[in-house]
């Protein structure tokens, strides 16, 4: 006679589904911006009911697939401490260059590899994505801890977040504009990029020259 106090196993088939079997269907769908979720639901070879009890949109298979891309963008340890305001020279110089741009060339690779998803994250939609809301913080304190104001912060942020991803998004869709010779290169588009920032009041001063952001910083 068998144990009560032994649980009986559940009728039906047993749990296939997880996190990392959605996502890495989906990333292997081939394009995540034309993904269907039915079409998914077939990949994975279950219902699409089965599907919906994990994830009931695309909307939140994409939030599921950002929560995934951002744990492998941000470098551990987070952003580079600066020295406390009150310290002898009054310097507060976190290193964060090399750190924005090693979290840029993650972004190129991981974002790229994914077709359609700097071409939907570089859409006007509302983001739900707790990962994305972290990404967001660690930028802004990577500025803050270089002494760079609240506000300037934040708006160094947006100045790089929207301009990385769209730039990933239009190597998703190039143009055949005839001004568009030869292959982009990320390396000098970042340079750039990391020159002009964090932001500043109209006036306020520049980069000394000489400072360069090459590739260097890129993380294998």
């Amino acid at each position: 006679m068998p144990d009560p106090a032994t649980p009986r196993p559940r009728p039906g088939r047993p749990a296939r589904l997880n996190r990392e079997r959605i996502v890495d269907a989906a990333v292997a769908a081939g394009n995540l911006d034309t993904l269907t979720m039915r079409a998914l639901a077939a990949r994975l070879d279950v219902s699409h009911g089965a599907l919906y009890r994990w994830v009931s949109n695309r909307d939140q298979l994409f939030d599921l697939v950002s929560d995934v891309m951002v744990e492998r963008i941000l470098p551990t340890g987070g952003p580079p401490a600066g020295s406390p305001a009150d310290s002898p020279d009054g310097a507060r110089d976190a290193d964060w260059r090399p750190w924005l741009a090693r979290v840029a060339w993650s972004m190129h690779d991981q974002f790229l590899a994914v077709p359609g998803y700097a071409t939907r994250l570089s859409r006007p939609h509302r983001h739900n994505s707790d990962a994305l809301g972290r990404l967001r913080q660690e930028v802004v304190t990577a500025f803050t801890n270089a002494g760079v104001a609240p506000e300037l912060a934040e708006q160094s942020w947006y100045i790089f977040i929207t301009t990385v991803v769209g730039w990933l998004a239009a190597q998703e869709t190039p143009s055949d504009l005839p001004f568009n010779h030869g292959a982009p290169r990320f390396d000098l588009f970042l340079d750039t990029l990391l020159r002009g920032l964090p932001a500043r009041e109209p006036g306020a001063g520049c980069i000394p020259p000489g400072y360069s952001a090459s590739n260097s910083y890129r993380s294998s």
